[in-house]
């Protein structure tokens, strides 16, 4: 019962100012559907039912935040109790729980990524930088972006400074990426490094220099370096 009403759900929120917000009410019951509703069904239980159920509610949470239900606020209030459940939706096996949690945490960067403190953004990347190496191709773009809305907030971050050695490690696994096997992850890689470039140009070329032999082609390490040098010298 508790997946059907889940699924009926996650079809309302898809068109939700058709449906569920068609009188503009729903925003006041926000809270009560995410902690009461949805919080207690992402949490892991054994069983092939409960985990058709938690990827029914990472869904509906997607769908929040996807059609802009979720105002900023809100999702600062939520943000403590339920990033660590989207954290681990990208661990589950079914690929759809997998890349709405990519897409949940890409979407919170989004909106209050800037907010985060140091600790928060060095929990949230490491499961997204493991599902570059995902089976389904949409996960690992769907990585690559999330990745990308991690540099940009770290850009305008007060936290920057102190974030430095987790930007020279995402620099050092990126670039493995960028040698990937995949012409389309290696494209979506190399817009993640070119995103990431403007916090420590210096440190990605070194470390470019020093991956480029390793590389089957130098075709994509060269584009990031005329990228960075080109950024760092317009007359270039």
């Amino acid at each position: 019962m508790r997946l059907k009403l889940f699924t009926v759900l996650s079809e309302l929120l898809q068109k939700a100012n058709e449906t569920i917000n068609s009188q503009g009410l729903f925003p006041s019951y926000l809270e009560v559907v995410i902690k009461d509703i949805l919080a207690p069904n992402l949490q892991w239980h054994a069983g092939r039912t409960a985990a058709a159920i938690r990827t029914t509610a990472v869904s509906c949470l997607w769908a929040l935040i996807h059609c802009q239900m979720l105002a900023p606020e809100e999702i600062l209030k939520v943000k403590d109790a339920l990033m660590p459940q989207i954290i681990a939706a990208m661990d589950e096996d079914s690929k759809i729980s997998r890349l709405m949690g990519c897409r949940i945490v890409g979407g919170v960067l989004k909106v209050c990524g800037r907010q985060f403190d140091e600790i928060q953004l060095g929990k949230t990347y490491p499961e997204v930088l493991k599902r570059l190496d995902d089976a389904s191709a949409d996960v690992r773009l769907a990585a690559a972006h999330t990745l990308t809305d991690w540099f940009k907030c770290l850009k305008a971050s007060d936290v920057k400074s102190a974030m430095k050695s987790h930007v020279e490690f995402l620099y050092q696994e990126l670039l493995i990426h960028l040698d990937d096997q995949d012409p389309d992850t290696q494209n979506a890689v190399l817009e993640v490094l070119k995103e990431g470039s403007v916090l420590y140009p210096e440190l990605l070329v070194r470390e470019v220099e020093a991956a480029v032999d390793k590389h089957r082609t130098p075709v994509y390490c060269n584009q990031l370096l005329h990228h960075v040098r080109s950024t760092r010298d317009p007359a270039s």
